[in-house]
């Protein structure tokens, strides 16, 4: 199905900024919510944040405030930009697709298509 893309992640140091990116072209103009999650080592996969098509987004409790999840005008592109990184935020991170009428949002069973993952260290 539909390739779903990330690109960004990196090495930073606590306190720092990264911007992820997840090329998304084949969900524009579509019902389909576009979602972050990520895995830590030994931990599993949760959700950090969601854009509807409409573009209405929901974040989880430790994204509020330090997290936003964006489409460009085009929603082509996806985007999680990251401030005042913390170790704990060090994890693989995935983009993942689901229809706008699945019934949950914050489950990773929720989805139906993932992107391979982008690795995100934060030094301390």
């Amino acid at each position: 199905q539909a390739p779903l893309v990330e690109s960004g992640g990196g090495s930073v140091e606590t306190g720092g900024s990264l911007r992820l990116s997840c090329s998304a072209s084949r969900y524009a103009g579509t019902r389909y919510s576009l979602g972050w999650f990520r895995e830590a080592p030994g931990k599993q996969r949760e959700a950090v944040a969601v854009i509807d098509s409409d573009g209405t987004t929901e974040y989880t409790d430790f994204a509020k405030g330090r997290f936003a999840i964006s489409r460009d005008s085009a929603q082509t592109q996806l985007y999680l930009q990251m401030n005042s990184l913390k170790p704990e935020d060090t994890a693989m991170y995935y983009c993942a697709a689901r229809s706008d009428f699945a019934l949950g949002t914050w489950d990773t069973y929720d989805y139906d298509y993932w992107g391979q993952g982008t690795q995100v260290t934060v030094s301390s």
